[in-house]
């Protein structure tokens, strides 16, 4: 191998990203044309990527809006792209929501909805059920990015709690018919928490949304709660005749991403090994477990031989520790753990990201270790271990001129981790 892990690693987070680019996955899966209009909805960091390659592919006219991300807009001639904020949802996001729900009102059978949902569309989409006010949603986002619960948890507290997610929209679309296509981000690839779910019928409870809040001790706005208590937050069920022609088809996920990082390490002939597309977990206490894999790797050749790379995906979470000012994000928290674990092995390489480019709040996709990395940290005065109970991944990355940035990718299949094992 000519390369240096480094360059291999980067290549094959490269090659995960293009394989969920929206104009790859979106045409196959277009409708056929109906005798209707054809309105165009979404949400999502790859929403107005995946509005493009649908204007790129369609044969006749067609219109719409979908929202995205600040600073992941990409024109369009007929679709209206709107950005607004993540992950804490802003008044762009809300007026987005309240445009596309008038927008599928009155629509006839003869219409046709294509909605194009990806990860990210959750706070891309607020529309706060009645009682409840966009501060409220702000609040209840902060709570749950900080609380160390699943990403299916969330969204289960953000279904019942939303005039717009939980098959809301999907509702609101009859009786034209619908087509939902998915980017997925989630473990699993469960269409109702995609977003949460706005298209899709949601069997959860508002009791389930406060046995989470009670698990984790989430405090959240007492009009929240109010709404989960008095089950005004139930959502739309499997058996609404609403939904009963309503077709979801997911075009990109987390496994065909690193199935593509893969064929790049199998070029260069190092035997690439999928651990599994769906891995969760706090972030720190997975990292330990991939530790001991590499090393089992390493000493005893089980339950592969070196050399070989070690991938995953799915979506590990951090909870922040009282009082972290760090910089954090869950890949970066990852990696930081990992390093430590390792402790400088000389085998051994990894890289960890965010295949939409955003790790945390910080527009940087993720980083890269090397068995040096460790001994550049102590040689510039910074203490790994400090770092990481200070929640405080991205900056001790960015100090050492290790950190991964992508820009935009226009794409979101959830984290994507590498680990490189030399011999």
């Amino acid at each position: 191998m000519t390369e240096t892990p480094r360059e291999l690693l980067r290549r094959m987070f490269d090659a995960a990203i293009a394989a969920a680019q929206p104009e790859r996955c979106i045409p196959a899966h277009l409708p056929t044309p109906g005798r209707g209009r054809l309105l165009v909805i979404g949400a999502g960091k790859a929403s107005a990527a995946m509005a493009r390659a649908v204007e790129d592919h369609w044969p006749g006219t067609l219109s719409g809006l979908v929202v995205t991300r600040y600073g992941y807009a990409v024109p369009c001639r007929h679709i209206d792209i709107v950005e607004a904020a993540h992950p804490v949802p802003d008044a762009a996001g809300l007026a987005a929501a309240q445009r596309i729900m008038e927008l599928v009102a009155g629509l006839s059978a003869d219409d046709q909805v294509l909605c194009l949902i990806s990860g990210g569309g959750s706070a891309l989409l607020p529309l706060p059920l009645e009682g409840l006010t966009l501060a409220d949603e702000q609040a209840v986002n902060r709570t749950l990015l900080a609380s160390g619960a699943s990403i299916a948890e969330m969204n289960c507290i953000r279904r019942h709690l939303s005039g717009l997610k939980g098959g809301r929209l999907a509702a609101a679309c009859h009786p034209a018919r619908l087509l939902t296509l998915l980017i997925s981000d989630v473990p699993g690839d469960d269409p109702m928490d995609i977003a949460s779910g706005p298209t899709v019928a949601d069997p959860t409870t508002c009791a389930e949304a406060l046995a989470i809040i009670r698990r984790y001790g989430m405090t959240l706005p007492a009009a929240a709660l109010a709404v989960l208590e008095s089950g005004r937050g139930e959502s739309i069920k499997p058996d609404d005749p609403r939904l009963s022609g309503a077709e979801t088809r997911i075009v990109a996920a987390p496994q065909q991403a690193l199935q593509a990082a893969a064929d790049i390490a199998e070029s260069a002939s190092i035997a690439a090994h999928i651990l599994g597309d769906a891995i969760e977990g706090e972030a720190r206490d997975v990292a330990k477990v991939m530790a001991g894999i590499a090393r089992q790797v390493v000493h005893h050749g089980q339950p592969f031989t070196a050399p070989c790379v070690l991938l995953s995906g799915g979506e590990t979470t951090v909870t922040l520790r009282e009082g972290a000012h760090g910089r954090g994000g869950r890949n970066v928290e990852f990696l930081l753990a990992l390093a430590i674990a390792l402790n400088g092995h000389p085998a051994i390489h990894a890289l960890a990201g965010d295949t939409d480019g955003v790790d945390g709040t910080e527009d940087i996709a993720g980083a890269i270790l090397g068995p040096d990395t460790l001994a550049r940290a102590w040689a510039a005065g910074i203490t790994p271990r400090d770092s990481l109970t200070d929640n405080d991944g991205h900056g001790f990355f960015a100090a050492l001129g290790d950190s991964v940035v992508t820009g935009p990718t226009l794409t979101n299949v959830n984290d994507f981790r590498a680990i490189f094992i030399t011999g």
